[in-house]
């Protein structure tokens, strides 16, 4: 007798990195922990990266496959419009074909639900359609998540724009957010991008359930209030809120091995807990001036770094094309004399390092980053104090929670023209690598640390959360 089909669930990711990944080790877990398969529908409006297709090959074949979804014209968009934009585009101008291949699987597969992340709501619609349950998986802080599910409600409420406020905007259990420190796609609200991620935000309340990719040691209040009636609230309730995290993903991808024992084999060679890793990204560079004052300020640290640089965005118009590119290292754009003058302690990159390796080496004390979610819970996974130093989308929002929530970070304050001088950059290196208040942020991720491997073991708080949601579904094939 032929065995039952497994339970199925489609994933769908709105374009980028920093979404794919959480969302691979979400899929990893569904297999391997609760023997479900699963289908990646991949949007596209550009040929998918290498870094694209290596981490979506690293999955088991036999339990995930992946399918790009033909290619969406976004010709007719303004040449200023932000990203945002077209993430959303990306996802809503492939509802046709997700809409035939969904047909497709579930006349072939046990769908039991479409998980799309923050950008995707609108692929709810195909999921009714076909009577499936639609679910968001959020990549981001429960306090971010928090500011989607009262977009609305501040949208009516707030005049004019966040960034003029003088009070600063407060979030059920959340930290004060000053205006200005909202997510970016916020900051003009003439903007269409403003518009879309409004649209996206009243539709949260529409999903069945939304899977959170954080915990509640990292952020008690906020946590804790997502998980809480709203009393008095007219507005459709919230969807169940699912703390799963933190889901990351610590595999290297195959294809770097020869880039990842160079670095690792130099790391070997450090004292122990003795170097900061400076990594921003694979989308993140900064202005030429600004790089220079970041290399002087790592010299004038006198601290051993391993730093992974891309060029000034002045000569590229996109730092996220580096990502995966197979261009020749050069590093003409850094300081006459600084790699010779720090080379003994210093390691310089480009454009890819290990990042999970490295944060999991011991010979690493530090991590300067752009405050991304993932890297964020990668820190907290090794016990890696922070250097937050967020460019955009809602990293200045992660900042505030690494630093005033998490208290596992420090922030390096900039002058009036928004460039961080070398004096203060040398002062935060030398205070996190070899200072008492790098002990103390040291002392207090290692506690985080402790948490999230236990919520993460079989009897943890995240491991029911994550079985809570697969439960319902397996339910709903019986029924």
């Amino acid at each position: 007798m032929d065995q039952p089909q497994k339970p199925h669930v489609a994933i769908l990711p709105s374009p980028g990195l920093g979404h794919l990944n959480p969302l691979v080790e979400f899929a990893r877990r569904l297999v391997t922990d609760h023997d479900f398969t699963v289908t990646f529908l991949v949007p596209t409006d550009v040929p998918p990266s290498q870094a694209e297709k290596s981490i979506l090959h690293s999955l088991p074949p036999e339990s995930v496959d992946h399918i790009f979804l033909p290619p969406v014209n976004m010709e007719d968009l303004p040449k200023d419009s932000k990203f945002v934009t077209f993430l959303t585009l990306a996802v809503t101008r492939s509802l046709p074909a997700l809409r035939d291949i969904f047909r497709t699987l579930v006349s072939r597969r046990r769908l039991v639900s479409l998980v799309v992340d923050l950008f995707g709501t609108d692929a709810f619609d195909v999921a009714r359609e076909f009577d499936v349950a639609a679910y968001i998986f959020y990549t981001s802080t429960a306090m971010d998540l928090s500011l989607f599910l009262h977009m609305p409600e501040l949208d009516e409420t707030i005049s004019g724009e966040y960034r003029d406020l003088t009070e600063p905007v407060r979030l059920p259990g959340c930290a004060p957010i000053p205006g200005k420190e909202l997510f970016d796609p916020l900051q003009d609200r003439t903007n269409d991008a403003y518009r879309l991620v409004l649209h996206n935000a009243k539709r949260f309340r529409l999903a069945d359930g939304i899977i959170l990719n954080s915990f509640r040691e990292l952020e008690p209040g906020a946590v804790k209030a997502l998980l809480e009636d709203e009393p008095g609230n007219s507005n459709k309730p919230k969807p169940p809120i699912y703390p799963v995290g933190p889901l990351v993903n610590m595999k290297p991808r195959v294809k770097d091995a020869e880039s990842s024992n160079v670095c690792l084999a130099w790391l070997d060679k450090q004292p122990r807990g003795s170097v900061l890793f400076v990594s921003f990204g694979s989308g993140g560079t900064h202005s030429s001036e600004q790089i220079n004052e970041i290399a002087l300020g790592l010299e004038m640290s006198g601290q051993r770094f391993l730093w992974v640089v891309r060029r000034p965005f002045e000569k590229k118009d996109d730092g996220a094309t580096y990502f995966g590119r197979n261009e020749k290292p050069s590093f003409d754009f850094l300081p006459d004399g600084f790699l010779e003058r720090t080379k003994e302690v210093g390691m310089v990159m480009h454009p890819w390092a290990p990042q999970a390796q490295i944060l999991a080496h011991g010979s690493t004390a530090g991590f300067m980053t752009h405050c991304g979610w993932n890297s964020s819970l990668e820190s907290v996974v090794n016990g890696v104090p922070v250097v937050a130093w967020p460019l955009y989308a809602e990293q200045k929002m992660n900042a505030i929670v690494l630093t005033q929530e998490m208290k596992v970070a420090l922030r390096p304050k900039a002058g009036e023209n928004g460039v961080v001088k070398r004096e203060e950059i040398a002062k935060v290196v030398k205070s996190i690598i070899d200072g008492e208040e790098g002990k103390t942020l040291r002392n207090r991720i290692e506690e985080l640390k402790e948490a999230a491997a236990k919520t993460l073991s079989p009897d943890g708080a995240s491991t029911k959360a994550l079985y809570e949601v697969v439960t319902k579904w397996k339910n709903q094939l019986r029924n």
